[in-house]
């Protein structure tokens, strides 16, 4: 949607005086996550072009912590909102903030109760007006939250004294839910619609998609995610699991389509992932595509991109909604970039496919007895923005060494086929887990067709264990919640997965066990909490991690076998990087890659690398691409504006053909989406740079970036 100007009365707030002064502005907003409605990622200004980008300079930094110490695990990927000359983000401490947007002086912050705290992969907020009432409404923990946009105070006419409890309404004992909402929600006339993010284990919350009514917020309507009896999508799950499966959760963000009054939703896997034992079926509504009235929350049509996942490939970003036009003609689209690393494009009316989606064979599980569905859908165009296949040739050829270990595990490995389920044996997956795309998702340029999309090409390997359990087992109970519910981010042996999980191996000299016990049961940092385990469930997996570690083998090892049976049960060995001994991926570069898609031919217009590894650079090493999180934004000035790579850049490239054309190094990772707006005609890129992912430090600062101010006449 195109920036819109309007004349409006800027109401700053000085703090702790209690005085108030208006102000006129000519403004251009950024005023929703992503930018519009749709998601488009696109800005209609203009004033920062190819001509002038090399004068281009910081205009103001906000500290948004002020100095405090900060979480070494943060992963604040805000997209800041823009709204009446106010910028609106989250800081890493899990307080929502307000500055001034063309100078960056601090207006108000609100900093939730500690028992708020929740995951600190925060992405946003949420802003609503009518009238002189106007609200920020963000999560944070397992609550939502609304607070007055001028003062920063709580709403406390919202919900309940000003929050709502999102375990609440999920059919399950609410003290037993884990959940969280990292990605905004989304605005409809007066509701606010909500995804969420589960745990990913077994026992996890179902991901009810639900709307509350932004002035009470009270809720409105569901939809469910995993159907229940008599509603459509059921017969896709066996009768017994429906009541106790979770997942199939919005945790990516939404999009809106007022006029059409449609939201469309992205779905993630049913949980557990990579274990679909206990699910046979498709899973509706699972990895798909949902576009849902925004009065109702009723079905209007749906598109599963994967049948009964097994591999975490999670609909992974918000839908881009997006008119092309050809010749004299239009058409609404929307757009659903994935881990895949493809675009799936439908008609938004119909959602019928723009290009022919083929269901294909793949190959079945080899663990016997193991369902697995038996085809899956295949795009065919727009073109695979991120690698597809991989031989033996493409192994890494930065060294003879790396080469050589990369070669013995692929030796080891099953033949590499797409979406060949996790067995007992080594496969290849690629993309990885992260994508291809994520949560960043694309931008897309009305004036040219063009879409945008950052991708990673790095391979994982997937594995499943064959475990023993029950009386007959020398398994207890701390050791199989273990490995069930923890060793898939930390590892059978403690070893964790760099960089996204830590090592547990000394855990018992760093903390005692109630803190252990305690982070269970809150969640820390990525970790959400575990309050789908029982207490004891609880206490007996901090017994057996804290005996493993300390070299000792843990009471609840041994027991009786002579009269008991036991069941082979297979648990996921872990997110393992396919990597050299350096962490670089075993493939051959690019890892990070920028691409332009051309959506009325669906063919790829240009490619660049995005990202490099200094280290790599001083050994004469072309620039590869890095791992990449977070989005780009693309404008009407002919810029590309992204930084997520893990060199922690920001740069600027020309859209037209990926040209670099300015590059500038932040304080810590941009592992955010941009944004752009313009006050008093001067134009403002501003960018999260917090860090905290791809083993980057972590940081609290907003940048923003304009041309020089033209001298005070």
């Amino acid at each position: 949607m195109p920036a819109y100007r309007v004349r409006i009365a800027l109401l700053t707030l000085l703090t702790g005086l209690g005085a108030q002064a208006l102000q006129a502005q000519d403004y251009s907003g950024w005023q929703t996550y992503g930018g519009d409605q749709g998601n488009s990622h696109y800005s209609a200004l203009d004033q920062i072009h190819r001509g002038n980008i090399a004068e281009l300079e910081l205009a103001w930094r906000y500290a948004s912590a002020d100095g405090r110490a900060l979480p070494p695990s943060s992963e604040l990927q805000v997209n800041p909102i823009v709204v009446d000359g106010v910028l609106y983000g989250r800081n890493p401490l899990h307080n929502v903030f307000a500055v001034d947007a063309a100078g960056g002086a601090e207006l108000w912050t609100f900093s939730p109760p500690l028992e708020h705290a929740g995951l600190s992969n925060m992405r946003g907020v949420t802003h609503w007006a009518d009238g002189d009432d106007a609200r920020i409404l963000f999560s944070t923990g397992h609550f939502l939250l609304a607070l007055d946009a001028r003062s920063g105070k709580l709403v406390t006419s919202f919900g309940r004294d000003g929050r709502v409890d999102l375990r609440e309404g999920l059919g399950r004992d609410p003290e037993l839910v884990s959940i969280n909402a990292p990605s905004p929600g989304v605005i409809f006339e007066d509701l606010i619609i909500m995804g969420s993010a589960v745990t990913e284990t077994a026992g996890s919350a179902p991901g009810d998609i639900r709307a509350y009514a932004v002035r009470s917020g009270k809720l409105a309507w569901t939809f469910h995610t995993i159907p229940r009896p008599g509603q459509f999508g059921a017969d896709t799950w066996p009768e017994d699991a429906r009541e106790t499966a979770g997942g199939a959760n919005a945790w990516a963000g939404m999009s809106v389509d007022e006029a059409r009054g449609l939201v469309f939703i992205p779905t993630g896997s049913p949980a557990p992932d990579f274990d679909g034992s206990g699910r046979p079926g498709a899973n509706l509504f699972g990895n798909t595509l949902l576009a849902l009235d925004a009065r109702s929350g009723e079905r209007r049509w749906h598109f599963q991109t994967v049948h009964h996942d097994l591999w975490d490939r999670d609909l992974s970003s918000a839908p881009a909604l997006v008119t092309v036009t050809a010749g004299e003609k239009s058409r609404d689209l929307v757009a659903q970039a994935s881990k895949e690393g493809v675009v799936y494009l439908f008609d938004r009316d119909s959602g019928e496919p723009v290009f022919p989606i083929a269901e294909v064979p793949v190959p079945g599980s080899d663990i016997p007895g193991v369902y697995s569905y038996p085809t899956q859908p295949r795009v065919t165009l727009p073109e695979p923005f991120a690698r597809q296949q991989m031989t033996a040739d493409d192994l890494t050829n930065l060294s003879a060494e790396a080469n050589a270990a990369a070669r013995k595990v692929w030796e080891e490995a099953h033949e590499l086929a797409w979406l060949r389920p996790a067995g007992l044996r080594k496969s290849i997956l690629l993309p990885g887990f992260y994508g291809g795309a994520n949560w960043g998702g694309g931008a897309f340029d009305p004036a040219t067709n063009l879409y945008y999309i950052n991708a990673t090409n790095a391979p994982n390997i997937l594995r499943m264990e064959a475990v023993e359990v029950g009386r007959g087992s020398r398994m207890g109970v701390g050791e199989f919640v273990f490995r069930q519910q923890c060793s898939g981010c930390h590892g059978v042996n403690l070893e964790g997965f760099y960089p996204y999980a830590p090592p547990l191996t000394g855990v018992e000299k760093r903390i005692s066990k109630r803190d252990a016990f305690d982070i269970t049961t809150t969640g820390k940092g990525r970790m959400m909490p575990f309050s789908h385990l029982s207490r004891h469930e609880r206490e007996a997996v901090v017994d057996y991690l804290f005996a493993y570690s300390a070299g000792e083998l843990p009471a609840a090892r041994g027991g009786e076998a002579a009269d008991a049976t036991t069941e082979t049960v297979h648990v996921f060995a872990g997110y393992r990087d396919f990597v050299d001994a350096e962490y670089y991926p075993a493939i051959k570069p690019p890892w990070g890659t920028l691409t332009a898609i051309d959506f009325v031919s669906g063919k790829i217009r240009w490619q660049v690398p995005l990202g490099e590894y200094a280290a790599l650079t001083e050994r004469g090493i072309a620039p590869t691409g890095t791992r990449n999180f977070g989005g780009p934004v693309v404008t009407a000035g002919g810029l590309l504006i992204i930084a997520a790579s893990s060199d922690e850049k920001l740069r600027i490239f020309d859209k037209t053909d990926g040209k670099l054309l300015w590059e500038y190094q932040l304080p810590a990772g941009g592992y955010a989406t941009p944004a752009t707006y313009a006050i008093d005609g001067r134009q403002y890129i501003v960018i999260t740079a917090s860090g905290g992912k791809l083993g980057t430090p972590t940081g609290d600062q907003y940048l923003a970036f304009a041309l020089p101010a033209s001298p005070a006449p």
